[in-house]
């Protein structure tokens, strides 16, 4: 079964990590031993999350003013080689008879997305109110809260909608020689239609997880697996009452009905992929990824 697998930044960082080198490898060395088992079976193809790194970024380069500070599009495709890897790394002791490469992957986006005009993508450290406020005057942030409660905040940024990847039939080629491939790592590296067929980069971010969707729906994937920091899509999330959904129809599932910039792309990127290629779509934590395949854990998203 050709899987796309979408591991979240807690791959890399759990909340309440420094964004240091050693966590993120630490981290990822624990991730690799569930992804590797999926990998032995299927046909894999990894997307992972950038808020973090891309974010960390931004600030190094602020910090410097030798240079103007690079765009959004330099720090993503910086963020995809550094944590392509990592990602490496960790999935070649997992797996040493396997070939894994990452592919710096360039998204499309509509130069008209409303998105621009409406952030809301978080990305960089948490904050407290007080802190991320002070930080959004003056350096013409817009900032959010991040999670229920409002008791952390961080940076949010423009998040238009993928509509092509750029290096689709390489990634493709890849795939179909055995190649375990690493790509579109923060859904890619945001770029703009240009003249005679080029592309130029745009100052945004792209979900993660809406890239996964777009990429499985186009290499005619069988599955679409999001991995993150859940154990499974919520009923009443955050209330007592609160209770793990395990089958669903994707025609039901409303993205606005849950967390904006959370768990609602998550929730739209396996609506979108199972409506598109009529295959089950999946949610769940990224120890228990095998599980949810088998149906024991997650929440299993139908056409």
């Amino acid at each position: 079964m050709r899987l796309i697998v979408a591991i979240g930044g807690n791959a890399l960082l759990k909340r309440g990590d420094t964004l240091g080198i050693g966590e993120q490898r630490r981290n990822m060395g624990e991730a690799a031993s569930a992804i590797a088992g999926l990998a032995r079976e299927h046909e894999l193809v990894l997307v992972h999350g950038n808020g973090p790194q891309v974010g960390l970024l931004a600030l190094e380069a602020d910090a410097y003013k030798g240079a103007p500070p690079y765009p959004l599009d330099v720090l993503g495709a910086e963020s995809q080689g550094m944590i392509g890897y990592v990602i490496e790394q960790a999935m070649r002791k997992a797996l040493p008879e396997r070939d894994v490469v990452t592919v710096l992957t360039q998204t499309l986006v509509d130069p008209d997305d409303p998105a621009f005009a409406n952030p809301v993508k978080p990305i960089g450290p948490v904050y407290d109110e007080q802190t991320a406020r002070a930080l959004a005057a003056e350096r013409g942030w817009s900032v959010a809260p991040d999670g229920p409660g409002g008791k952390v905040w961080r940076r949010v940024v423009a998040s238009p909608a993928p509509r092509r990847i750029v290096e689709l039939g390489a990634i493709r080629h890849l795939v179909e020689s055995g190649c375990l491939v690493i790509c579109a790592g923060g859904g890619g590296i945001p770029v703009l239609p240009g003249e005679g067929g080029a592309v130029e980069g745009v100052e945004a971010v792209i979900d993660k997880d809406l890239g996964a969707c777009l990429l499985a729906t186009d290499l005619e994937a069988d599955g679409l697996l999001i991995l993150t920091d859940v154990d499974g899509v919520y009923e009443g999330w955050g209330t007592p009452g609160q209770a793990r959904i395990e089958t669903v129809s994707a025609r039901s599932l409303d993205p606005a009905s849950f967390a904006l910039g959370s768990m609602a792309p998550k929730i739209e990127a396996v609506r979108n992929f199972a409506l598109a290629s009529g295959c089950p779509a999946f949610i769940g934590a990224l120890d228990q990824a095998a599980d949810i395949l088998s149906g024991r854990s997650g929440t299993r998203i139908d056409p």
